[in-house]
């Protein structure tokens, strides 16, 4: 007997783009599991067309655009009767996943979440108000109240970050049935090889990178400018900084200054070339959440990194030492020097960093457990639910005033379409 083709549809907030920001890169890696898997994989999004999207054929992905607020979904997921939803973080929940649970009730719903939205705005919100962020502020940010529901109305959340799980169970008790551990997942041709590791003496300068739409790499910018890098250039006068990074705005374009070594160099073709020409990638990340795409691509290209405690959240910096750690920027600056300049402290710290990707990022650690997980739930899925009692009750009256809301809209639209 033939046994049925699982289908799999997932819902994107924008179009993966995997050479622009470490998102895009973690779906192309779910994408290629679950293709491995052998499911048939149908990607759609309201999102416009990107120049620089990937091009999803490519990965067997079918790929269809969505609209908002529009009946038109009620009818194409129905015909597709997936056997599994992701939703690209909790925006699209809310969105669609009031129309997946009715259209396809025994749909499995996954809310993938990249990281904690609430969590960076959160941390944002502290930084601005000029005081110290505690984990008690994320009860008071109005964006925990839709994301943390959006994680108990589906049936599953993968989370990037060990640290974000801690969180969620802590301080908002999430029962841990809920909750997927999914970490970046590298296949083995990814994963570094340290005899492949550009050396020391061929490296110069130092790097940093991050799309320039995401506010806490623009945020880190502007510290390097104002603050780190005139530090940096006291004790090294012709060192430079190339900063990488996606869409860089005019505001950042202004910021490029060939006479102090500190160079806005804009979308790089190859992350792991633009890292790896660099002795250290410095990231002063003053808010932000999840796992740093960042320190991942620097220890990947044995780049050894400098950052803050922000940027080193949800790594393990006490059993390995892939670069240094501070929020005070002046010892920050000094760490830098000394990276750049002592080449055996360099080389443990470029040698720590391949060890821990190897330890902890390649796909094969993870997918087994991923696909395994889906079955446990998919087999007891009335239990699962049943006993998700909150997770039931936001969906009833989501079901309610969503629906209501979408609806609405969606009249005014044809309304306004009809003058």
């Amino acid at each position: 007997m033939t046994q049925k083709v699982k289908t799999l549809l997932i819902i994107g907030t924008v179009w993966p783009e995997p050479a622009s920001s470490a998102a895009g890169s973690r779906m192309i890696q779910l994408l290629r599991l679950f293709a491995s898997a052998g499911y048939r994989i149908t990607f759609v999004s309201a999102a416009a067309d990107s120049e620089f999207a990937a091009d999803l054929s490519t990965y067997g992905v079918d790929k269809e655009s969505v609209k908002l607020n529009d009946s038109s979904f009620d009818q194409f997921v129905k015909e597709l009767n997936p056997d599994l939803v992701i939703f690209d973080r909790f925006m699209t929940e809310e969105q669609f996943g009031w129309r997946v649970a009715e259209q396809c009730p025994d749909a499995l719903r996954v809310l993938d979440t990249e990281d904690l939205h609430c969590l960076r705005r959160a941390r944002r919100t502290a930084y601005k108000a000029q005081r110290e962020f505690i984990e008690k502020d994320l009860l008071k940010e109005e964006v925990a109240l839709r994301e943390i529901a959006s994680i108990y109305r589906c049936d599953l959340t993968l989370m990037i970050s060990q640290e974000e799980i801690r969180m969620l169970k802590e301080l908002f008790g999430i029962n841990e049935k809920l909750l997927h551990y999914m970490p970046f997942m590298l296949d083995e041709d990814e994963l570094p090889v340290l005899e492949e590791i550009k050396p020391f003496d061929q490296r110069e300068g130092f790097c940093t990178i991050g799309n320039f739409r995401h506010p806490p790499n623009y945020d880190s910018v502007l510290l390097l400018k104002e603050i780190v890098w005139p530090l940096v250039r006291k004790r090294l006068p012709d060192a430079v900084l190339n900063i990488w990074g996606s869409y860089p705005s005019q505001k950042v374009m202004q910021l490029h200054d060939p006479k102090s070594g500190f160079l806005i160099r804009g979308r790089a073709e190859s992350a792991d070339e633009a890292i790896s020409s660099a002795k250290v990638l410095i990231a002063p990340l003053r808010f932000g959440a999840g796992l740093k795409g960042k320190i991942v691509d620097a220890m990947k290209t044995g780049t050894p990194v400098v950052t803050t405690p922000v940027g080193a959240e949800g790594y393990n910096w006490d059993e390995y030492s892939p670069g240094l750690v501070d929020e005070d920027m002046e010892r920050f600056a000094d760490a830098a020097v000394k990276l750049s300049e002592e080449k055996n402290f360099w080389q443990k710290a470029s040698l720590e960093g391949v060890r821990y990707v190897r330890d902890h990022f390649s796909a094969e650690l993870y997918e087994g457990l991923m696909l395994d997980k889906l079955e446990a739930i998919i087999e007891d899925r009335d239990r699962h639910r049943v006993e998700n009692f909150t997770g039931r009750m936001l969906m009833h009256h989501s079901l309610a005033s969503t629906r209501y809301m979408s609806r609405w809209i969606e009249e005014k639209e044809k309304s306004r379409k009809l003058r």
